[in-house]
């Protein structure tokens, strides 16, 4: 089953427990992440242990968890029209503070090469917009992010 269909079913359960909605953002993250690292055309060597690292360390996985929710993102990134929807759920599902905690983990993953890639960044507007934060707060999570990775 692929990662969007899973989460739609996740999404779609009730009442949501608060270890589900743990669940539900590591896989909006794991997926938001890879759109964003491939939105370039590619995904780099440098991404990918990014996205891991983020995974593992940021989110609490195992290195096999944080590999398979990876490989699972990648299979369903080919699929780009379904970036609406589930940034429609996403903003639906979760709170203000976890719709930035996952632009957060989408920063660090344009960061992750040490530049910020045009494409990249224009996906990031887009999905900033879609997740309803605002412009101010996603500037402030981008540097934020900058400057943990020492590249103000």
């Amino acid at each position: 089953m692929s990662i969007l269909k899973r989460l739609s079913n996740m999404l779609k359960e009730s009442p949501v427990e608060a270890p589900q909605k743990v669940e539900n953002e590591k896989l909006a993250a794991a997926v938001l992440m890879v759109e964003v690292a491939a939105h370039d055309g590619e995904i780099s060597r440098v991404e990918r242990e990014h996205i891991l690292h983020l995974l593992e360390n940021k989110l609490g996985l195992s290195e096999a968890e944080a590999l398979e929710l990876f490989v699972e993102a990648i299979a369903t990134q080919n699929d780009a029209n379904h970036i609406l929807s589930f940034t429609r759920k996403i903003k639906d599902h979760f709170d203000e503070a976890g719709r930035q905690h996952i632009l957060e983990l989408m920063w660090e993953v344009v960061f992750a090469d040490g530049k910020e890639d045009l494409y990249e960044s224009n996906l990031l507007r887009r999905v900033t917009g879609l997740l309803y934060i605002s412009d101010k707060q996603s500037g402030q999570i981008k540097k934020k992010v900058k400057a943990r990775l020492g590249l103000n």
